[in-house]
């Protein structure tokens, strides 16, 4: 691995950024768009009336914003050629989303919405990987133009990592493979639901709780009968779109399964694949903002006469959060070249790695960044507290730490992974 960026990419963030100043920024500063980015960003942003979620005029300006990046040919650069992307590497991909994150808040790089003009999109990753011909004909291009969104629902009110343990069931009404399904459960932290039209929701069609065997995925109109979005749960970052959703006798066709029938789980690992490396590097690049922001202040701040940078207080905690971003930085560009060259599971532990360090440097750094900018850094006019309470959610979501933690364990001892120890005590 070569430690330089290539010459091609480094010319692509060039590129990058001069689009984002001609076509992006202009964008924010009309029609007092700022009111999305500055201390008036949640109020803006949440409709507090009609239950947290995304004001209307929040998210058409995001729309606008991923119209002009699609146009442009960057929103689908990590995507297949064949539905309009560039083939981008998972590496490009990780240096890119560390890049504009670095950049700050902005239109370019949104984090509450996580929309951004270089576009993360597990759900196409899921259809890519495991849809019918049908099944990506009806939802993926039209997903990608934002007239179609689909859900994912996973977590249910007594499971969320455990997810092998699930309650959600689908049966068969009828014994031939073209008979229905009709889906019974709850799911919790819903996402996408206010303005999802389908959702994927998980559930055991066959086999034990605890087994990983026995779960699909089945693609669900939101729409069906049986089917009520009870309500949103508001969380730290406003607004939010995670619900709870009840299913009562919802009724799909066997076409709904997304993947095999019994296999939802592994349609469940390519969306956290796809989502935790990419997570990482923007953790990277915001916890660098944050690291540079104090820096800067501290150099212009003085106390007692001297500048806050001559402290050594000041001084050592920013070098350890520089350091450490320096290593983790390392680490998510080496797993992102890897998994552009072997099979993801051989390297699942080291995504497990990056995702849950980055995690938690992004949020010292931001919380770091509060304490040296003092008073100011306690107010919202200051970007840190936005920045932390976004991150802050990725230390749970998608497999919290410990369980990522618990992935790295399984690899090191042989638990799980390609280098598994059979039950006779063998390396499998």
């Amino acid at each position: 691995m070569d430690f330089e960026l290539p010459v091609e990419l480094v010319q692509r963030l060039a590129d990058l950024d001069e689009f984002i100043e001609r076509e992006i920024v202009p964008l924010q500063r009309r029609d007092d768009n700022e009111r999305f980015f500055d201390h008036r960003r949640e109020w803006a942003r949440t409709d507090f009336e009609a239950g947290g979620t995304p004001r209307p005029e929040w998210e058409e300006l995001l729309g606008e914003m991923l119209a002009k990046a699609d146009a442009a040919g960057w929103l689908r650069y990590g995507l297949p050629k064949e539905i309009g992307g560039q083939d981008g590497s998972n590496f490009d991909m990780a240096v890119i989303r560390e890049h504009l994150a670095h950049k700050g808040l902005g239109l370019h790089n949104d984090l509450q919405n996580e929309s951004s003009v270089v576009g993360n999109f597990p759900v196409a990753h899921m259809l890519l990987g495991f849809g019918t011909p049908e099944q990506r004909a009806e939802f993926l291009e039209p997903m990608l133009a934002r007239e179609k969104r689909l859900g994912f629902g996973l977590t249910e009110p007594d499971h969320g990592s455990d997810a092998t343990w699930m309650e959600t069931t689908a049966v068969r009404d009828g014994s031939g493979p073209d008979a229905d399904w009709i889906i019974n459960g709850v799911k919790r932290f819903n996402s996408g639901m206010h303005s999802a039209t389908h959702d994927v929701i998980f559930a055991r069609t066959s086999g034990e709780d605890g087994s990983a065997r026995g779960i699909s995925a089945l693609i669900t109109p939101v729409d069906a009968p049986g089917l009520s979005v009870d309500f949103h749960w508001w969380t730290l970052n406003m607004p939010t779109d995670h619900a709870e959703v009840t299913l009562r006798d919802v009724r799909v066709p066997a076409g709904a399964v997304l993947g095999e029938v019994g296999e939802g789980l592994a349609v469940a690992q390519t969306f956290v694949h796809e989502n935790r490396i990419r997570q990482a590097a923007s953790g990277v690049g915001a916890a660098q903002f944050c690291i540079d922001r104090s820096v800067d202040y501290a150099r212009k701040r003085k106390t007692f006469g001297q500048p806050l940078a001559t402290r050594q207080a000041i001084q050592w905690p920013l070098v350890e959060l520089h350091t450490e971003a320096e290593m983790v930085r390392g680490l998510v560009r080496k797993t992102a070249w890897e998994l552009d060259r072997v099979p993801h599971m051989q390297i699942s532990d080291k995504v497990s790695m990056c995702n849950y360090r980055a995690n938690r440097l992004v949020c010292e750094a931001a919380d770091r960044a509060m304490q040296v900018h003092g008073g100011l850094g306690y107010t919202r006019h200051t970007p840190f507290e936005h920045i932390y309470r976004h991150h802050r959610r990725y230390r749970i979501t998608e497999g919290s730490e410990e369980v990522q933690m618990r992935k790295v364990a399984g690899y090191l001892f042989g638990f799980a992974g390609p280098r598994k120890v059979d039950s006779g005590g063998s390396g499998a």
